[in-house]
């Protein structure tokens, strides 16, 4: 199956079974609702698909794997709702639409995100595994998502506005904040395959390096992006003040930065027979626009 077709795929099991999950949330006045609004807004779903093709990839069942990408999903999802608040990046567009707190107002839109958060570690532990690999995802998943991980670059990223940051604490910033939920996917995906320490380890490595890589394009993609395709406003580096990779080496070194960084990616898998779709989702968002 070609890249775009196995892509596809993959994205229509993850939003069925996204569905599926909110169907399952109480309905206590908005909460459902709202949760929802986030939930399935769209999106390119990077995530949970790494979970399904690392799992893929080592000889995993993907149905199996499944209720990790959803939970690793919805903690990603309610990153997003907080990172939008006023208190945070005050941001009023995500993904085309009205922010959640926009549409919910910020109490609503608060607990919505506790609840995806909580919620995603009820759903991963529903998984048709094994219980040391429930367990060890779930893990994963929190060492990602907390201080260790997503929330402690958060606040170093909150820290450094208005700061003339070097490169390596961008890199540190941005390796917590971003680099260490992509980092997890594919160890999720690693685990629900159960894949030898060696696989997991040329798995996360590669996650590492496209996660930077990623990161590297939004900063970029913040400059010179179009706000219509991207469905966020641009230029909110510049006006929070942020240190970003661009500002530190412009525009022309970022680009060769990310093409050195997806290639070392693909060396990192190219041993494994099977492994042209993450190759060819390294290089897709290499180039992205959106």
């Amino acid at each position: 199956m070609e890249f775009s077709q196995q892509l596809a795929a993959h994205q229509a099991r993850i939003e069925e079974a996204l569905a599926a999950c909110v169907q399952e949330f109480p309905a206590h006045g908005q909460l459902k609702e709202a949760m929802g609004y986030s939930l399935l807004s769209g999106g390119k779903r990077i995530r949970p698909v790494l979970v399904l093709e690392v799992c893929r990839l080592f000889g995993g069942q993907v149905e199996q794997a499944l209720p990790f990408a959803c939970a690793l999903e919805m903690v990603h999802t309610y990153s997003l709702i907080h990172d939008d608040l006023p208190c945070m990046d005050d941001d009023d567009l995500r993904r085309g639409k009205p922010t959640c707190h926009k549409v919910y107002g910020e109490a609503l839109a608060v607990l919505a995100g506790d609840g995806l958060l909580t919620a995603a570690f009820g759903v991963l532990s529903g998984a048709a595994l094994a219980p040391e690999q429930i367990c060890r995802g779930t893990a994963c998943l929190a060492k990602a998502a907390g201080p260790a991980g997503m929330v402690g670059g958060q606040v170093l990223d909150l820290l450094g506005e208005g700061k003339d940051l070097e490169y390596q604490e961008i890199v540190a910033i941005e390796s917590l904040k971003t680099g260490c939920m992509i980092e997890a996917a594919a160890r999720l995906g690693a685990i629900a395959a159960g894949s030898t320490q060696a696989q997991e380890e040329a798995a996360a490595d590669y996650a590492r390096k496209i996660g930077l890589a990623f990161q590297v394009r939004d900063d970029v993609l913040d400059v010179l992006g179009d706000q219509e395709e991207l469905g966020k406003p641009i230029g909110s580096d510049q006006e929070k003040e942020k240190s970003t990779f661009v500002a530190l080496k412009g525009v022309e070194a970022c680009e060769r930065l990310i093409q050195e960084l997806t290639q070392a990616a693909v060396e990192q898998l190219r041993p494994y027979p099977g492994s042209g779709f993450l190759c060819s989702l390294a290089r897709q968002l290499a180039s992205r626009t959106k």
